[in-house]
């Protein structure tokens, strides 16, 4: 499950970086907006609205928070990235951090600082997929956590179809290529990365939704932090390679839940849960010493 919403959220750092070659760490912080922005809209309708079903509301939320983030990922490449493009690479570099700074402020402004509770529309209860014994307990799953990883896979088939199969991943393809020979073929490249980034948007606050509902709360720094392990997951199956980022996501979650249960039970619990993101960044320093290029290779253009 954490390794599915790792993987939505990588596939924002790779789509983006495959085009431009830039690392948008805005990206993380799109994803708490969606959180956030889903929340209020959850208790405007449930105001404006008692009669509807829960699950209803959630679905017409998310779907304004999705449009929100779309708007806010295409405002974020118009304003901060654009006119960055053939600057050197630390100039959009520092231009994310800037904007992640920016909208982690307006979030507490509006929002306020503390965390809010976010409604368990869907169920927590613990269901047994194993029996177990008081040495071992069973092997447990929930309803939110089948629908995000069912709902994660459906998303990520269906960008894969997208690029692969569509004009639009066709014109993806061409400007990650070269923009210069796409734009005489007819391919817009500023409408290309456009939709782009809004793609990214639409999949963090898809993303941001999930671990909001799986962790029963949102913040205005919910999105710093599985941003930054996001990424680690993009550069751990290869940085500009969808596939990449769907594997390393599922990869990175995999290794965090059993390496902190696991170490959790050698030590006896004076290690555990508390220390999961430290193994998201022994992966990241791995990867980046023993093969850079990430498990299925770094698949972005050489131009000239």
């Amino acid at each position: 499950m954490l390794g599915s919403i790792y993987a939505l959220i990588a596939l924002g750092y790779t789509m983006v970086y495959g085009i431009l070659r830039i690392i948008n760490f805005a990206h993380g912080d799109i994803l708490m907006v969606g959180a956030l922005t889903t929340l209020s809209g959850l208790n405007w309708l449930e105001q404006s609205a008692p009669g509807l079903p829960p699950l209803v509301r959630l679905m017409i939320a998310l779907a304004l928070a999705m449009a929100v983030c779309a708007l806010l990922a295409m405002a974020v490449e118009r304003f901060a990235y654009r006119r960055l493009r053939n600057a050197p690479r630390l100039a959009p570099l520092i231009s994310g951090i800037g904007v992640s700074v920016l909208l982690q402020t307006v979030a507490m402004i509006v929002w306020t600082r503390n965390p809010l509770m976010f409604p368990q529309i869907l169920s927590m209860e613990p269901i047994a997929v194993t029996h177990g014994s008081a040495a071992h307990p069973p092997a447990i799953v929930t309803v939110t956590g089948i629908v995000t990883i069912s709902l994660a896979l459906i998303v990520m088939l269906g960008l894969w179809a997208l690029v692969e199969f569509t004009r639009l991943g066709r014109g993806m393809r061409a400007v990650a290529e070269n923009p210069r020979v796409a734009s005489l073929m007819g391919v817009s490249p500023n409408r290309i990365i456009t939709l782009t980034f809004a793609l990214g948007g639409i999949f963090a606050a898809l993303a941001g939704v999930m671990m909001a509902s799986n962790y029963g709360n949102a913040s205005f720094s919910m999105g710093f932090l599985p941003g930054i392990k996001a990424f680690t997951a993009a550069v751990l199956g290869g940085i500009g390679n969808i596939r990449g980022a769907m594997l390393g996501g599922v990869l990175l979650g995999i290794i965090e839940s059993l390496g902190a249960g696991y170490l959790g039970e050698l030590t006896h619990g004076v290690f555990g849960s508390n220390y999961q993101d430290v193994f998201a960044f022994m992966v990241l320093i791995l990867v980046l010493v023993f093969r850079p290029a990430g498990i299925l290779g770094e698949r972005v253009a050489h131009r000239a």
